[in-house]
């Protein structure tokens, strides 16, 4: 049996705080603070630690592939989750007939800018819309996956709504299409299992700042084994090269793995922090979050219906991710007011955002939830929550 109490006394925030934000930057805990703290002791008593350095760079590789059940290879530790997707996006031709990249509008910014961007390299970008009610339904994906279709770009979990696309099927979709699949499972991974193998992806891309445990400035590229060698990125720098201290300056060698996406000196700091969290994440296990955050997402959807303030996230367990939205009459305000009750959440579009983690507890929905009935007269929207 999992000891979620002392899981939690690993975050010393949470003893000050209702923490609800994971899915904007996640809880500190004590040992990616003393990660960090590690990297400073290295830096005054060494100085230039570039061994200890790209041993860190190579255990977040080895780390993130556990956790995304890949191959170490299949694995680009990257700057961000921009970055990765920058480089993949470069190493693509859409020269041919096969030019057209398929998003949805469930997207965050970057994984629509970005193929956008490649628009005048000839691609060419069409968007899968909505339903009235907020879902998009494999059906739509159906009508625009076509022969013309090299790749689909799509979310795991919107970051909008909570709501979990149909990860599976789109894949089917697109494969039996000919269409490769990038999934961007940033608010996913590490809130719930992300199986690459299972879902049978063929990129995944995300950071380490939410879900993860870990901080800012620091992603990976997942690229499946097969397809790494007829990739190459345009986007390169001497640590995507096949022998980074070969210092030769004379042509482009790509390594024969995914460090062909990868770019210039590693993000040091950062890989301590994110070695220390997704060892954490691993301690623990993917599917023992997972269960823990359908518990907890499921205890705040039903605890706002017994408020009378309901969800714009999917109700069923297989269509939500770790994040419930609560749709609201001036969303910003009553941020700020949860803020003042030390309850963090966030907010987009007009919904209020609570993203839990296997680190929160009953009593953090609970309060939530209280939070919110003494909020309604104010904030509780009288129109169709579901409304676009």
């Amino acid at each position: 049996m999992t000891d979620f109490a002392a899981l939690r006394r690993r975050f010393p925030v949470l003893e000050r705080k209702t923490y609800l934000n994971s899915g904007s930057y996640c809880a500190l805990a004590d040992s990616v603070r003393d990660a960090i703290n590690a990297y400073l002791d290295d830096r005054l008593q060494v100085g230039a630690n570039w061994d200890v350095w790209v041993t860190k760079n190579e255990a977040v590789r080895r780390a993130m592939a556990a956790v995304l059940r890949a191959a170490p290879d299949e694995i680009a530790v990257t700057a961000s989750a921009s970055a990765g997707l920058n480089a993949l996006a470069s190493a693509f031709d859409f020269r041919s007939p096969r030019n057209k990249v398929v998003v949805s509008d469930f997207e965050f910014p970057t994984n629509a800018q970005i193929w956008h961007a490649q628009e005048p390299r000839g691609a060419r970008i069409v968007h899968v819309p909505r339903t009235a009610d907020g879902d998009i339904p494999l059906e739509r994906f159906a009508s625009l996956i076509d022969e013309q279709t090299q790749l689909v770009a799509v979310t795991h979990v919107c970051f909008r709504n909570g709501a979990r696309l149909d990860i599976p099927g789109i894949v089917r979709l697109a494969h039996a299409r000919g269409a490769r699949v990038l999934l961007d499972c940033y608010q996913a991974v590490g809130g719930l299992t992300v199986d690459v193998r299972k879902l049978d992806v063929d990129f995944a891309v995300g950071g380490m700042l939410k879900y993860l445990l870990g901080t800012a400035g620091i992603g990976f590229l997942y690229v499946r084994e097969s397809l790494i060698p007829t990739l190459t990125p345009i986007h390169s720098g001497w640590f995507a090269q096949e022998d980074i201290f070969a210092m030769d300056i004379t042509a482009n060698r790509p390594a024969p793995n995914a460090r062909r996406f990868e770019a210039g000196t590693p993000p040091v700091v950062n890989c301590y922090a994110a070695e220390a969290g997704l060892k954490l994440i691993l301690e623990v296990g993917t599917g023992t979050i997972e269960e823990r955050v359908r518990a907890l997402t499921r205890r705040c959807m039903m605890g706002l219906e017994s408020i009378g303030w309901p969800s714009v996230t999917p109700a069923a367990d297989e269509r939500r991710g770790p994040m419930v939205c609560v749709p609201a009459r001036e969303t910003a305000r009553l941020c700020a007011a949860l803020m003042e009750q030390d309850i963090v959440t966030s907010f987009r579009d007009n919904n209020i955002r609570a993203t839990v983690h296997f680190y929160n507890s009953e009593d953090d929905i609970d309060r939530f939830i209280a939070a919110l009935k003494s909020s309604r007269a104010r904030h509780r929207p009288a129109a169709d929550p579901h409304a676009p």
